[in-house]
């Protein structure tokens, strides 16, 4: 699985549709041309533009949108990160070839989970993130 980059990557698909909701999360998907020749070369203004889609590189990209007002911590936000990008490769092969970015919509509660890596917050994160893949898959 490849990793979403650029502000331009995460905009195009932020700009395609929202497959997958839970309570906290959204993932939103940018499907990718079937060959790369179809949407490249001078002027080329399509996703293959900003995604490589071609030969063996044909697999999902991946993204996290984590914003500061919903996690105000950097520990938090790149613990969030690390469960996003971990489960995504347990449901790489039941993804389509598309670009995905998983986006925080919703803060979990500071009194609930005090601290920013407990493990109370990890599973809770990992549970809900593997509901969101699992709506998501075809």
């Amino acid at each position: 699985m490849q990793r979403l980059k650029t502000r331009v990557q995460f905009q195009a698909v932020m700009a395609g549709s929202t497959v997958s909701r839970t309570a906290h999360f959204a993932l939103h998907r940018l499907g990718l041309p079937a060959t790369e020749a179809a949407s490249t070369g001078p002027g080329s203004e399509g996703p293959a533009a900003l995604f490589h889609v071609g030969g063996a590189a044909r697999q999902p990209w991946i993204g996290a949108l984590i914003p500061k007002r919903w996690a105000k911590r950097a520990v938090t936000r790149n613990a969030i990160k690390r469960q996003i990008y971990t489960v995504s490769q347990d449901f790489e092969t039941q993804l389509p070839v598309a670009a995905h970015v998983v986006r925080l919509r919703a803060g979990f509660d500071r009194q609930q989970f005090v601290s920013a890596t407990s493990d109370a917050l990890k599973r809770a994160v990992r549970g809900e993130l593997q509901e969101l893949f699992a709506r998501a898959a075809p």
